[in-house]
C-alpha cells in the first residue's frame, strides 16, 4: 500500500476562504482508508485540491486490501475513517459479522456499479435478448435471459457461479435484486449458514473488486457485480460483457458512504465537521458545470496510489458513457453521481433499503417492526452532522443553500415503479410492506431453518 502524505502548503492555506475560520480541531492528523474503486473519488479530490488542508487537516490516504481489512482498521483505530460499503456501518451496528457502532455523516455517491458476464455466458444469453433496429441488444437486460444459461450449465453438471464483493455490499444486494427480478433464486443466509447459498440457483461468492476480471478469466466465476473500473476492464481485456448498470437497475440508487466509529464522532465533533466539509466540497467539484472536472478527476484516479487503472478504462464510465459489448458505447450521464440529486446527504430511507435487503435474504434472521428499521437507520446515518457542515459552507460562501435539503425529514420521496427494473416501488417509511411486495425473498414472520424457508 502506498501512503499519500500531506504536507502543509502555506500559500495554499492562506488563500483558502475557510482557513481563517478553522474550528478548534480535536485531532488534525488523520488516516483514511479506501478500496481501489472510482467512487473513492471524493477522498482523492479533497486531498489533491487541498480541501482537507483548508480545514486544517493533515490527511494520509491508504488503499486497503479488502473490505474486511478496511472495516477492522476503522474499528481498531488504525484508520480514523474510510470509504465504506453502505451496508458495513449498518451490519456492524446491528451485530451482523463484526460488531461495532459505526456511523456515517456523508454518502459518497449514487450509482456506479455494473453486472458483467463472461464471453461464454454472453454468447449463450444473447439469443434470449431482444434487439433494437440497429441490431444492438435492447437495454435494460433482464436476468430472465440468464435462466436457460443456468439450465444448460446444470445439465452439463456445472454449477453457475458469480462474484460479489462482500456479504453486505451494495453489489451483493444489486446482483440478488437483478437475479430475483428475473425469477432466479439467489440464495439465503441463516444464523447457521452464512454462505448465502441456501436454496440458490446461482452460487454467489466473495471476490475483492480488483481481482474480479482475473477471477472470471480463470473460469472460477462466470460473472460478477462490482464497481468501476472493473466492469469496463473486462471490456477492454476482451473477457466479458457488462449486461446492466445499477443506474438501469434502480435509477440513482445509493452507493458508498464515509464511515467512522460513533466513539470517534463523539470525541472529535469539530474534526468530524471539518472532514465532512472537505468531502462535500470535493463532491461539488466532481459534479459542477455538468461534470466539467471529470477528466481531471480521471487523471487523479488513474494514478497507482488511487485506483491505478488505465485512464481510458476509468474515463469510459466517469465521463458520462458506458461501454457494454466492445464498441457498444451508450450515454449514461448519471452513471457516477457525486453531488447532484442530494447524493451526499445520508438519507434514512437509503439505510432502510439496505436493512430490507438484509432481512430479505436472511442476514436479519427474524422479522422486525417498522420502528426497528427507523431506529437503526437513525443510529447510523447522521444527517444532523451533514447539515451542520453544509450550513457552515453556505455561511462561508462556499456553497449554495439551494443545493442542500435543509427541510428534509431524512426520507426521500418514494422511488417510483418506473425507476426500478422489476416495477416495484420503494418507500423507506414502510419497510415491511415493501418486503411483502417482493415476489422472491423472506417476508412476514418467515425464517430460514436448515435449507428450508418456514412460516
Amino acid at each position: 500500500m502506498k501512503k499519500l502524505l500531506l504536507s502543509l502548503a502555506t500559500t495554499t492555506a492562506l488563500a483558502s476562504p475557510a482557513f481563517a475560520d478553522l474550528l478548534d480541531l480535536e485531532k488534525d492528523e488523520l488516516t483514511f482508508g479506501f478500496i481501489k474503486l472510482t467512487d473513492m473519488a471524493p477522498l482523492a479530490v479533497a486531498y489533491e485540491n487541498g480541501y482537507f488542508l483548508d480545514e486544517g487537516l493533515f490527511v494520509t490516504l491508504e488503499a486497503q486490501a479488502n473490505w474486511k481489512v478496511l472495516l477492522d482498521g476503522v474499528i481498531d483505530g488504525q484508520l480514523d475513517g474510510a470509504h465504506m460499503l453502505a451496508g458495513q456501518p449498518l451490519a456492524a451496528t446491528i451485530g451482523y459479522g463484526t460488531e461495532a457502532h459505526i456511523v456515517t455523516p456523508f454518502s459518497m455517491d449514487l450509482n456506479g456499479n455494473g453486472i458483467t458476464v463472461s464471453n461464454e455466458v454472453w454468447d449463450l444469453m444473447r439469443p434470449n435478448i431482444p434487439s433494437m433496429e440497429d441490431g444492438r441488444p435492447q437495454h435494460p437486460i433482464s436476468a430472465e435471459a440468464l435462466v436457460p444459461v443456468i439450465e444448460e450449465f446444470n445439465a452439463n453438471g456445472r454449477p453457475f457461479n458469480m462474484g460479489q464483493v462482500f456479504p453486505v455490499s451494495t453489489h451483493n444486494y444489486e446482483l440478488r435484486y437483478w437475479l430475483a427480478a428475473g425469477g432466479i433464486e439467489p440464495g439465503y443466509y441463516s444464523p447457521d449458514n452464512i454462505t448465502g447459498q441456501i436454496g440458490a440457483e446461482v452460487l454467489l461468492s466473495v471476490t475483492p473488486p480488483p481481482q474480479m476480471p482475473a477471477t472470471m478469466e480463470a473460469g472460477t466465476i462466470s460473472g460478477y457485480a462490482v464497481g468501476e473500473p472493473w466492469n469496463q476492464q473486462a471490456v477492454f481485456k476482451g473477457i466479458g460483457v457488462p449486461v446492466i448498470t445499477d443506474y438501469q437497475l434502480w435509477k440513482n440508487n445509493p452507493e458508498k458512504v464515509f464511515g467512522l466509529t460513533a466513539e470517534f464522532v463523539e470525541e472529535n465533533p469539530n474534526t468530524t465537521q471539518a472532514l465532512t466539509r472537505a468531502l462535500i466540497r470535493a463532491a461539488m467539484w466532481l459534479d459542477e458545470n455538468d461534470n466539467a472536472n471529470r477528466e481531471t478527476a480521471v487523471e487523479m484516479l488513474s494514478r497507482p496510489e488511487y485506483v491505478g487503472a488505465d485512464y481510458e478504462v476509468i474515463a469510459n464510465s466517469m465521463t458520462g458513457t458506458f461501454e457494454f459489448e466492445k464498441g457498444d458505447v451508450r450515454d449514461i450521464p448519471d452513471f457516477n453521481v457525486f453531488f447532484r440529486y442530494n447524493a451526499t446527504y445520508p438519507f434514512y430511507s437509503d439505510a432502510i433499503w439496505y436493512l430490507t435487503q438484509m432481512r430479505r435474504w436472511g442476514q436479519i434472521a427474524e422479522a422486525q417492526p417498522d420502528t426497528w428499521y427507523k431506529e437503526v437507520a437513525e443510529s447510523v446515518y447522521r444527517p444532523d452532522i451533514y447539515l451542520q457542515a453544509a450550513q457552515s459552507l453556505v455561511d462561508d460562501g462556499l456553497a449554495d443553500a439551494a443545493d442542500f435539503p435543509f427541510d428534509s425529514d431524512g426520507y426521500k420521496a418514494p422511488t417510483p415503479a418506473a425507476d426500478i427494473i422489476d416495477g416495484i416501488p420503494y418507500d423507506g417509511r414502510t419497510p415491511n410492506a415493501y418486503l411483502e411486495s417482493l415476489p422472491i425473498g423472506l417476508k412476514g414472520e418467515q425464517v430460514v431453518v436448515g435449507d428450508k424457508i418456514q412460516g
